[in-house]
């Protein structure tokens, strides 16, 4: 998973890894709106009965906006970093919850094979060398009428949000990933590649390109109105 720009992804996550919740923690709002997206997909029943998969799931913030939303779920949570994954391994989790080390690309080979009746990916998509081959793949893992959630920073659409996330990056977040990691290789590509990633009416878009129907969108509160979105997307096929 290497970036246009030449970063190994999944490297530079490894080396931010230990410092990632404190500053993640930091941030107004960042497991609230998780737990936001989570709830968007209206999993029934508690998750009783329910496969989901957790695609990117970082040190277990987004796994665990999953389980509040679904606590009876069963949770596969795979993630391409190996410290993140250490990380959210090492914090306490319900039999239910499993983790895989893997990129997103090669689930099958790491032994995760659907059908999934939900699918959460957060801050996973803009990360990927072929976005558009990922988003088919994760349909084909969903079944028919099962929801895919993807939590991700989308500006390009705004002005407002476009001067604000510039404004917040170099600020705050540059800043404090060199203070708290020692490096800030990795917020510095978190600036360039929200800059440069869809819009939500391209990303909308993106998705209906990849077979999905019913694509939507929702933003959070507070700062991160208009630059955090859920966008909601359904396999083709009955209703769950």
């Amino acid at each position: 998973m290497t970036t246009d720009a030449g970063l190994d992804v999944p490297a530079a996550f490894d080396g931010g890894a230990a410092a990632y919740d404190r500053l993640t923690g930091a941030n107004p709002g960042y497991h609230a709106h998780l737990r936001l997206s989570a709830r968007r997909m209206r999993l029934p029943g508690d998750g009783r009965g329910l496969r989901l998969l957790d695609a990117g799931c970082g040190t277990g913030a987004s796994t665990a906006a999953l389980l509040s939303a679904a606590p009876h779920a069963e949770i596969v949570a795979i993630d391409a970093s190996a410290q993140m994954l250490a990380r959210a391994r090492a914090k306490p989790w319900p039999a239910s919850v499993r983790f895989v080390h893997t990129r997103a690309e090669d689930l099958a080979g790491a032994g995760v094979r659907g059908p999934f009746d939900g699918i959460l990916a957060a801050y996973l998509i803009r990360n990927l060398a072929d976005p558009d081959g990922q988003l088919r793949a994760l349909r084909g893992l969903l079944r028919p009428g099962a929801t895919l959630a993807v939590h991700e920073y989308s500006v390009r659409d705004s002005a407002r949000a476009r001067a604000i996330w510039r404004a917040v990056c170099w600020s705050v977040i540059i800043p404090s990933g060199r203070l708290a990691a020692g490096d800030a290789t990795l917020y510095r590509y978190l600036w360039r590649s929200v800059e440069g990633f869809d819009g939500a009416r391209r990303f909308r878009q993106r998705l209906r390109e990849a077979g999905y129907t019913a694509t939507r969108s929702e933003t959070m509160t507070g700062w991160q109105r208009d630059v955090v979105h859920t966008f909601l997307a359904t396999a083709p096929g009955a209703a769950r």
